[in-house]
């Protein structure tokens, strides 16, 4: 008798379909580095001042994380997902009517800040949480990759376009993308496998989904209550808000930039972080394959100490034409780039159990509140000094203390106790 063919599991379809909204999320957050320079060039506003409205988006992009987790407990991913989205399309749509520094904030810094925080990392966690048991950590570092990547991958398009059509037709083609996944995100996103009769991937049981909760604040909130009463916490936390402050808020912002005071064209570093991003899809799914097979301790530890010593040197690779040099630190650092997220993920739901996801969600408010700190203080360190050299500086002493923070945690409860109990530590 012929063996039947095993049929695809629903949870890698909600994975692909999670994919390809963070894709779509990730195209503005291509958007600020690109156009730092023509919005300088036709407002004559201030690298500082620009800077200002990133870092608004960024913080925001955190706060918002567990709230957003907590309102996909209450009314479910795809509606969450869904609004998200639209408020991404209108906040990048719109910049092409603002014509003072308040918009760009209002725009960049809140509409967008507040979808794209809605479809962060803790939405990682929260799909992969449910629909996922075995292959978590692998899909939780595919599906950051995909974030993080995308981001990385649309600086060449989006520079091309501000170059070539102005950046208004760049703003114009990210509100497009945006709005084309949003109906792709409600159809195909399903909330648990429950609701299809189904086990967790990796799961024998069907279990029942949990009832919802009745407010995403208190949720949230509450999440943060006990988590704050915790040391692997406050650890995880000044870790991710290193992380932060020397990827998105840092080099996601200005290496560009930066490139361009010393000669590189825009389009140039622009392809050159695209590569950070391709790299990073190896560096991030082979953190998650780790991450289910090696203390992610010792993990986060030797990616924070690996990324210091990268950031000490870049200052004195950039030059006005791509070398091998800088193509080495790009391939380095790109392997590195969010290799931090999936054992962070794992680290807070071995510690807090369920509530990991809302607890995460709160480790990443962190993460951008660190990476807003770095993009303003960095834009008004080349204000008034005329380099970015001593935020290059700053940024790789902070790894080697966020690889410290790390590799002082403690060694998390056993799986089974951290399933439905938030850890007494």
């Amino acid at each position: 008798m012929p063996r039947r063919r095993a049929r695809l599991h629903r949870a890698w379809i909600v994975a692909a379909v999670a994919f390809v909204a963070l894709l779509g999320a990730a195209g503005f957050r291509a958007t600020p580095g690109a156009l730092i320079d023509p919005l300088q060039a036709e407002f004559g506003w201030s690298r500082g001042t620009i800077s200002l409205a990133v870092s608004v988006n960024l913080l925001l992009y955190g706060l918002t994380a567990p709230f957003a987790a907590a309102l996909m407990n209450r009314f479910g991913i795809r509606r969450v997902v869904v609004v998200a989205l639209l408020l991404v399309a209108a906040g990048s749509g719109l910049t092409v009517f603002m014509t003072a520094s308040w918009q760009l904030v209002a725009l960049w810094g809140v509409l967008v800040g507040l979808g794209t925080g809605s479809m962060a990392l803790a939405f990682v966690a929260t799909v992969t949480g449910r629909w996922f048991i075995a292959q978590r950590g692998l899909v939780t570092g595919v599906l950051t990759a995909g974030g993080a990547t995308g981001q990385l991958v649309f600086l060449p398009v989006i520079a091309w376009l501000s170059q070539s059509h102005g950046w208004r037709a760049a703003a114009l083609v990210v509100a497009g993308g945006a709005l084309l996944v949003a109906p792709l995100a409600y159809l195909a996103l399903r909330e648990y496998p429950a609701d299809l009769g189904l086990a967790p991937y990796g799961g024998d049981a069907v279990l029942p989904p949990p009832a919802p909760s009745r407010g995403a604040a208190r949720t949230a909130l509450g999440g943060l209550a006990h988590a704050a009463r915790t040391r692997p916490f406050w650890l995880l936390a000044g870790g991710f808000a290193i992380c932060g402050a020397t990827t998105n808020g840092l080099v996601g912002t200005h290496f560009i930039p930066a490139a361009h005071d010393h000669g590189m064209p825009t389009t140039t570093a622009a392809n050159l972080l695209a590569l950070v991003g391709l790299f990073d899809i190896a560096g991030t799914v082979l953190s998650g394959w780790l991450t289910d097979r090696v203390d992610s301790r010792l993990l986060l530890g030797g990616y924070y100490a690996l990324r210091g010593l990268s950031l000490l040197v870049v200052s004195q690779l950039f030059a006005s034409a791509a070398h091998p040099s800088m193509l080495v630190f790009i391939i380095f650092y790109g392997l590195d780039w969010v290799a931090t997220v999936p054992p962070t993920v794992a680290l807070c739901r071995q510690y807090y159990g369920d509530a990991g996801p809302v607890v995460f969600g709160w480790v990443f408010a962190a993460h951008q509140f660190g990476a807003a700190i770095a993009a303003t203080a960095a834009g008004l360190t080349r204000d008034h000094l005329g380099t970015y050299a001593p935020a290059w500086y700053v940024a790789g002493g902070l790894c080697f203390v966020a690889a410290l923070l790390s590799i002082n945690l403690v060694a998390p409860p056993r799986p089974v106790r951290a399933q439905r109990h938030l850890a007494a530590i």
